[in-house]
């Protein structure tokens, strides 16, 4: 019996018998640095793993204690009651608890559970983000004496 040597179409020819060598493909990867040096002025060293990024990979830069004192930094004024002798944070929970009442069905457009939940969401991510911008700013030296 003589072996017959047969190829598979669309795998790069490569034989299914053991006669051939097959040629070993070059792969490259993100995840592996170049050895050439480039010479972009732009390139951050060592970054990314030899490429460009625009933004660091800890973005965000999560720190629970910007988490912890702007939720403390918001509810401390927005308790205050200025709104007809209540607070928003008053008024926010007393209309949850008027809709919960009615639970299965939802707020309507005209309640002012709407304004309520708008107004101090907004401050607390207001509060949020100047927290985020103060906090990690003065930890890493972004603000100069």
């Amino acid at each position: 019996m003589a072996a017959t040597m047969s190829t598979v179409v669309g795998l790069a020819s490569s034989s299914l018998s053991g006669f051939s060598s097959p040629k070993k493909p070059c792969l490259s990867s993100g995840f592996l640095r170049s050895p050439v040096t480039a010479r972009n002025p732009l390139r951050v060293a060592q970054a990314s793993g030899g490429r460009f990024t625009c933004f660091q990979r800890d973005w965000l830069r999560r720190d629970l204690n910007v988490i912890g004192f702007g939720l403390i930094g918001w509810l401390a004024p927005s308790s205050i009651p200025a709104i007809n002798g209540k607070s928003l944070t008053g008024l926010f929970f007393e209309s949850i608890g008027t809709e919960l009442a009615h639970f299965p069905t939802p707020p309507a457009l005209t309640s002012q559970f709407w304004l309520w939940l708008a107004c101090w969401h907004l401050g607390l991510f207001i509060c949020l983000t100047f927290g985020q911008i103060g906090f990690k700013g003065r930890t890493e030296d972004y603000f100069q004496k």
